[in-house]
């Protein structure tokens, strides 16, 4: 009867503690289009937050895309990431901070995109120190202030 007692409780401690993760695990998927509304060359959510251990999926809706995080644009520890072209994508985020990203060959024509893990913007003036070019130049101070 103890050992049982004991089971019951033992699965009752580990529920209390898993399930709440597992409920709000929220993986995300971002499109990579040539077109959304009036825009062109754009990811379909320029911004998201998530929490650690989730994953974003980028579906290579639009052939002509990928995704590259920014040097000195996610934090530190965090290995680069690039994906190749034309196909999806998925990173899962492991580690808190913003990571800021673009689409290689359109990183001049606005495709960037920022992911939030955890809330945490500890590494937010090295996102705002970020050389960005072309129309992207003029979007990312807006996206900056969004996080």
């Amino acid at each position: 009867m103890k050992f049982i007692s004991l089971i019951k409780r033992s699965i009752l401690i580990v529920s209390i503690t898993l399930i709440p993760n597992l409920l709000n695990a929220a993986d995300v998927t971002i499109e990579m289009l040539n077109k959304l509304d009036k825009e062109s060359m754009v990811y379909s959510q320029k911004i998201v937050k998530v929490n650690s251990g989730d994953t974003v999926f980028w579906k290579a809706t639009t052939k002509g895309h990928n995704v590259e995080f920014i040097k000195g644009g996610f934090p530190e520890g965090v290995e680069k990431f690039k994906s190749k072209m034309n196909k999806d994508a998925e990173y899962k985020f492991t580690v808190p901070g913003i990571y800021a990203y673009w689409c290689t060959p359109h990183k001049s024509m606005g495709m960037i995109g920022f992911v939030v893990v955890d809330g945490d913007k500890s590494n937010l003036d090295a996102i705002k120190a970020l050389k960005f070019f072309g129309k992207s130049k003029k979007l990312a101070p807006d996206l900056i202030n969004q996080l």
